[in-house]
């Protein structure tokens, strides 16, 4: 006896921690100090910078995603499809994440366009249902 919950909806949860979880490496390394977290000549180079950048994108996808599934499931989009293509986008984005700090830049402008384009599907859901 419980809500049922659309999955798309449990992907706005894990599309808000994916960008924490994408510096945290970085702040695995002893010269990390928590006391400074933002401090920026520890950002500023290598896997450092690359898993900064990648939670900050993180960050700045997130709304976009956030309005597209509210959208969709708002305006009667088909939730079959809103959910696939949410959990399109969070598996795109992890691949994003990890083409980051591998320092593949093709792959993840690849990764990247391909979750917007996800995005751009669930907004507009709603026109093909």
């Amino acid at each position: 006896m419980g809500v049922e919950v659309a999955i798309s909806i449990w992907c706005l949860l894990v599309a808000a921690i994916l960008p924490i979880l994408a510096a945290f490496p970085a702040k695995l390394n002893k010269d990390f100090d928590n006391s400074r977290p933002r401090d920026p000549d520890y950002w500023k180079s290598g896997f450092r910078a690359r898993a900064q950048a990648a939670q900050a994108n993180g960050f700045e996808a997130f709304p976009f995603f956030a309005v597209s599934v509210i959208v969709g499931i708002g305006q009667g989009g088909n939730a079959f499809w809103i959910d696939r293509l949410a959990v399109l986008f969070i598996l795109l984005r992890i691949i994003y994440i990890f083409c980051y700090w591998t320092d593949r830049a093709t792959h993840r402008s690849m990764a990247w366009t391909a979750a917007f384009l996800s995005c751009i599907g669930i907004f507009t859901s709603p026109l093909w249902s």
